[in-house]
């Protein structure tokens, strides 16, 4: 993904953001080229102008040499190429592309954070510009030579902002860039810690829920083996449904984490597989009453998903820690929310049954999700409940037709 989005960028994006990550050498020996190119160039010009010797195609090389190891002693190269450009410049040489190694030198320096030795690089070269233009140009080549206009300087000092002012550009678009793919790092961390949250409590829903009823049906097995072997056997047939069910479920919850690009093998259950929850539920001997208040409407399949774990945790816990073989589910359809209640009649019977108490916790995790509210405690009149209230966006609500 992070490669697609660099492809996408421009070029000069991509160029800004990887500078400094490519090799020295590379740029180091460009400048040096085009030093001794367009220098030899300027000499013919600049006819008033000291010849170019070995002296001055030296100082040309040395320059661009420094700049090889930019990256790792950005001030010190920025303060030795700003020498070396003095000593070139009060050698009498031609000016002209000399200036490029000091240009590069002050760039590395300001994006690598050391703002401070490029401004006193330039400022270096700006003041002994001066000092050679207008009193030691007496004494130093070409001879005869007179001060240097002031337009000149004009020129330079106009040219040394540019750079500075450029680099600094550079620098903060690099360090915006950065904090923007640190945020999409961040967020994509979000999301894989959301699946994860999410894949756990697929997990624990179906595994609390099969293995509750797993566990009452063992127990009626070995109670029943040997004084009623047939309901026994059923008992066993309803454990071998439950856990193939579980497993089928199981698997295709991980098969999210195997191949996470790839469609779910079965669609996820929602509300329309109700009638199954009630029928394992039976299995387990919790008779289960549901009624329907207002006009049924398709939800977003998040929704569906969201309601239908919640109502089986909720039965589950009934199965686990109610004395009561009876359940009431209420639908209720209002105009912007559903309304999900299950109630049993108690009593308690303080049997944990393994749990870890995770499950009123899932259900709350769910319907916050969604931007809705769980309530959970005792009835006034003895037993339990449970009521959910979920939101029906309009985005998410396709009326039946």
């Amino acid at each position: 993904m992070e490669e697609q989005r660099e492809r996408r960028d421009p070029p000069w994006r991509r160029w800004v953001e990887r500078t400094g990550r490519s090799p020295a050498w590379r740029s180091a020996l460009l400048v040096a080229v085009l030093a001794q190119v367009g220098s030899g160039w300027a000499e013919r010009v600049q006819t008033g102008r000291v010849s170019l010797d070995w002296l001055g195609r030296l100082l040309l090389l040395l320059g661009p040499a420094l700049l090889v190891v930019r990256h790792r002693h950005p001030s010190a190269v920025a303060y030795g190429v700003a020498f070396v450009t003095l000593v070139y410049v009060g050698a009498g040489f031609p000016y002209g592309p000399v200036f490029i190694s000091l240009a590069v030198a002050c760039f590395a320096a300001v994006i690598a954070g050391r703002r401070r030795a490029a401004w006193g690089a330039v400022g270096m070269l700006w003041a002994g510009h001066l000092l050679i233009g207008h009193w030691l140009y007496r004494w130093l080549p070409p001879a005869g030579d007179g001060p240097a206009p002031w337009a000149q300087e004009l020129v330079i000092t106009a040219w040394v902002l540019a750079i500075l002012a450029l680099s600094e550009l550079v620098r903060v678009r690099r360090e915006q860039w950065a904090r923007e793919r640190a945020e999409r790092v961040a967020a994509e961390r979000r999301r894989v810690d959301e699946e994860r949250l999410r894949i756990a409590r697929e997990l624990h829903d179906v595994l609390a829920h099969s293995i509750s009823v797993i566990n009452v049906q063992a127990g009626v097995g070995l109670a029943l083996l040997d004084t009623d072997p047939e309901q026994a056997r059923t008992a066993l047939t309803t454990i071998k449904a439950a856990s193939k069910e579980a497993l089928g479920e199981v698997r295709q919850v991980l098969d999210t984490l195997r191949a996470p690009g790839d469609a779910p093998r079965s669609p996820a259950p929602g509300l329309d597989r109700l009638p199954e929850l009630v029928e394992q539920a039976a299995a387990a001997g919790l008779t289960v009453v549901v009624t329907v208040e207002g006009a049924p409407r398709a939800l977003a399949p998040g929704m569906d998903l969201a309601a239908f774990r919640i109502l089986q945790e909720a039965l589950t816990n009934v199965v686990r820690h109610s004395g009561s073989r009876t359940a009431r589910i209420r639908l209720g359809w209002q105009p912007g929310a559903l309304e999900l209640r299950v109630d049993d009649e108690g009593p308690a019977t303080g049997d944990p049954a393994g749990g870890s108490g995770n499950g009123l916790v899932g259900m709350r995790e769910r319907a916050s999700a969604l931007g809705g509210t769980i309530e959970a405690g005792p009835r006034p009149d003895g037993g339990f409940r449970v009521v959910a209230r979920l939101p029906l966006k309009a985005a998410s609500i396709q009326e039946d037709p």
